[in-house]
């Protein structure tokens, strides 16, 4: 367990917790969360670090130099507006990791996937290394593998919602399919839902408002990490095999047990 890490490009991460760093209730929430978490990889909105402009960013306060920082192309509406935010990013020194995020449907906030697979090629040509957020799209998690995608990062419920996986089949067929790690990202709500898909074999999970919209942020950061590690875990371990009809018996071994006696006759 020690040398298990999960391997994003040059980075390898020893907690596969990725942690967001929106709609907290403050900064100090924030970092007493980031803290709990235990985490090694954060997500952060390119637009909200006003790297274009003179306002200060609300997350000037934080050590970004402890993290390995994700950007994500959060509010883009065409795959040339992720690009620019990608490479408006790189040039600050940021990071030459991007999550590509492209609003498909401004109600659901789901992913548009042309748009999503068009910046994906363009910015892996650039030598990005690119995480795409996208739905729980089987085929195309598979195209953005074969665009050159680093890790694909499927949505378990919209952005937001807290609704946990509601797509096993597809989350599962994406995890066992791809040849890139997945993700899963978005609408997770508790971390009894990260353990799941970290049983399954996800290569981790990305959790924003399932902790910063909790009573207790931070103890919710830590609650995640440590359902996260005991997922993966239990995936290494080896889940023992499903037995629909029954089959109690194989756990009480019937050697030495003797037979019943006959029925007495009258």
């Amino acid at each position: 367990m020690a040398e298990d890490k999960l391997r994003l490009g040059a980075v390898g991460l020893t907690c596969r917790l990725i942690h967001g760093a929106a709609r907290f209730p403050s900064p100090e929430v924030l970092a007493a969360a980031l803290a709990a978490s235990g985490t090694e990889m954060i997500t952060v909105a390119v637009r909200r670090l006003h790297l274009d402009g003179d306002q200060r960013s609300e997350l000037a306060a934080l050590d970004l130099s402890a993290y390995t920082v994700l950007p994500n192309t959060a509010g883009a509406r065409t795959a040339a507006e992720a690009v620019r935010l990608a490479r408006l990013a790189r040039a600050t020194g940021l990071s030459d990791f991007i999550k590509i995020e492209v609003v498909g449907d401004e109600e659901t906030l789901l992913p548009d996937p042309i748009a999503t697979l068009e910046a994906t090629r363009e910015l892996v040509a650039e030598g990005f290394t690119v995480m795409p957020y996208c739905s729980d799209d089987v085929a195309l998690c598979l195209r953005l593998a074969e665009a050159g995608a680093t890790a694909v990062m499927p949505g378990a419920a919209p952005i937001g919602s807290t609704l946990g996986v509601l797509n096993p089949f597809n989350i599962r067929a994406i995890i066992n399919r791809s040849p890139v790690p997945t993700i899963v990202d978005a609408g997770l709500g508790s971390p009894g839902d990260a353990a799941r898909v970290m049983e399954w074999g996800a290569a981790g999970v990305l959790v924003n408002t399932g902790i910063a919209n909790a009573r207790d942020p931070a103890a919710m950061a830590a609650a995640f990490s440590a359902a996260v590690a005991a997922g993966r875990a239990a995936y290494l371990a080896g889940l023992a095999e499903h037995r629909p009809e029954g089959g109690y018996g194989a756990s009480s071994p019937k050697d030495g047990v003797p037979a019943p006696l006959a029925s007495a006759t009258r």
